[in-house]
């Protein structure tokens, strides 16, 4: 069956795919500039020497071509088939030099012989290429020609930022980065998501309750360096998610925030456990992605990860083998949808306070009682969930709460809620 979101992710997941990325550079700008046809992004930047907190915005890296050439003349890594060959942010360098020299600047993977992997050296002055364990046992003796034709030099850091207005200026922060060069799941498949997110959260018929202000920043470096000028922003961001391995077809995964019983972490969980597709959910740790900058102490944003496979836990992780054949667009497809049920809570949840407080409403004198019997299990669960609201509408449990409580589809309970409502049993509070 033909699903357009499946297609969509798909199309732009094969055009943001080649491009070689870094942490600054013309990659990060042309792939924002993609992004821009589908959005109304608004593209930043801060300039190189900057500082921002602990951190210092690095000079700007750009890369042209790259290659090695045995002693036959011959390339034997060539930039132009793999941008991974390049270890990130590599100095420009041209020299021959013999095989035991050449050998401290390449990097292979002994374990995975036919991929190569991903290495980058960001503030650390130096090159290196990477290149297949197999290829790389295949080399001999002889003299070597190196060629890294970059440049680094004062420039900036861009990201890309989009905010959707709602009815409350307190927002909700959609996170991916957008450094990575040729790899699938890990960067860009967030960024492909975060983007149709976006694109139907602008097209959406019902208010939306939050503002949503999404990014695509450089990781650690571009989270930092918004957050430095942003501090006014950050105040109001009251749920977020951070996007990244959303693509493969492994089971959910969420990373709490550092608070770990946000209203976030519960939304995420519930929404989770209703989809009914296997996952697991790990308390915060201080390395992975960017949660780890907004859930920083001075900030202590309620910022979660909702992924598939995390990070580090997938063979063609930081390689080669992150490539358009693990990814897949129904699997993006698939994932938000359930950023859509994490979102549809965060804007629903609501505490009542029952009109009626002393003893049970009445139900069936208004026509919500009656229906339910265990031939239809249904009207039987929707039954109970008006009982269930109207137990707890007492000014202190929320919708989530109730629906967690009840182990009821959130969806359901909601329901229920607007059904009480309607008839004046409950009001919000």
């Amino acid at each position: 069956m033909h699903d357009p979101l499946a297609h969509d992710a798909d199309a732009l997941l094969a055009e943001l795919f080649p491009i070689c990325r870094s942490i600054t550079g013309d990659g990060v700008r042309e792939s924002l500039a993609i992004l821009q046809k589908h959005i109304p992004l608004s593209v930043r930047e801060i300039a190189s020497g900057t500082r921002a907190f602990d951190w210092t915005i690095p000079d700007e890296w750009n890369i042209r071509d790259a290659w090695v050439k045995g002693p036959d003349g011959k390339k034997i890594i060539d930039f132009k088939k793999s941008n991974l060959h390049v270890v990130g942010y590599s100095m420009p360098i041209r020299k021959k030099m013999p095989l035991a020299d050449l050998q401290k600047h390449l990097n292979s993977l002994p374990d995975q012989p036919d991929i190569i992997p991903y290495k980058t050296s960001y503030y650390r002055p130096n090159w290196g290429f990477c290149i297949r364990e197999q290829e790389r046992r295949k080399l001999r003796d002889g003299t070597y020609e190196v060629r890294i034709d970059s440049s680094l030099k004062k420039g900036a850091l861009s990201w890309g930022e989009l905010l959707i207005p709602g009815e409350s200026k307190e927002e909700v922060l959609i996170s991916s980065y957008i450094c990575h060069p040729s790899m699938a799941n890990d960067s860009i498949s967030g960024v492909v998501l975060a983007t149709l997110l976006a694109k139907s959260l602008r097209v959406c018929k019902e208010k939306l309750r939050y503002s949503y202000r999404f990014l695509f920043v450089p990781e650690t470096i571009g989270a930092v360096a918004w957050l430095s000028k942003n501090r006014a922003a950050a105040k109001r961001i009251r749920h977020g998610l951070v996007a990244t391995c959303v693509g493969d077809s492994g089971a959910f995964t969420y990373k709490r925030s550092r608070r770990g019983d946000a209203p976030v972490d519960k939304a995420a969980q519930k929404a989770i456990e209703d989809s009914g597709k296997p996952y697991s959910i790990v308390d915060f740790f201080p390395w992975g992605s960017d949660e780890r900058q907004y859930c920083s102490p001075g900030f202590d944003l309620a910022i979660g990860s909702l992924m598939r496979s995390m990070y580090g836990t997938f063979p063609a992780y930081h390689t080669s083998g992150d490539d358009l054949r693990l990814v897949k667009g129904r699997f993006i497809a698939e994932t938000l949808k359930l950023y859509h049920d994490v979102l549809d809570i965060i804007e629903h949840d609501r505490i009542y306070s029952s009109c009626n407080p002393h003893c049970e409403p009445q139900l069936g004198k208004r026509g919500l009682y009656g229906a339910g019997s265990p031939d239809n299990p249904e009207a039987l669960m929707k039954e109970r969930a008006l009982l269930w609201v109207a137990a707890y509408a007492d000014g202190m449990h929320s919708l989530l709460d109730i629906a967690t409580r009840a182990r009821f589809p959130f969806r359901i309970i909601r329901e229920a809620a607007a059904s009480l409502e309607k008839h004046k049993l409950i009001i919000s509070t």
